[in-house]
């Protein structure tokens, strides 16, 4: 059973920064893609960025792109988001996302297994 476990989340002030951390096990990931969501208060789970485990294609929200970067650590089966230049729009619960066939969707319909979501909160 695919388990995933994120962390990092917290409170910053605009133009701060944060890393998550999305723990990933029980299964082997080589074709896997796996993504970054967010949610919002009243708003559909939407996109962050999404990588492909084995080659690290990747792709962004346009309203991320430039300031928030998609990476992941085979060897510790994570992946991670590094955020820079927060903004208070960038608030919403972050959840990291699997699915096993490796294409980089955009619809969180398209993916398998989900972890329990990290809070961001970014003050003005």
């Amino acid at each position: 059973q695919v388990q995933l476990v994120e962390s990092g989340g917290g409170l910053v002030q605009a133009g701060g920064s944060l890393r998550l951390s999305c723990a990933a096990s029980g299964r082997t990931f080589s074709s896997y893609a796996m993504a970054w969501f967010r949610q919002a208060p009243g708003k559909e789970r939407e996109l962050v960025a999404a990588i492909t485990w084995s080659g690290g294609s990747t792709t962004y929200a346009g309203s991320v792109k430039g300031r928030f970067t998609i990476s992941r650590d085979t060897a510790k089966n994570t992946m991670y988001l590094q955020m820079n230049s927060l903004k208070p729009e960038d608030t919403a619960v972050y959840y990291c996302a699997a699915n096993p066939d490796e294409r980089l969707w955009s619809s969180p319909a398209e993916y398998d297994y989900w972890g329990q979501g990290t809070q961001v909160t970014v003050s003005s």
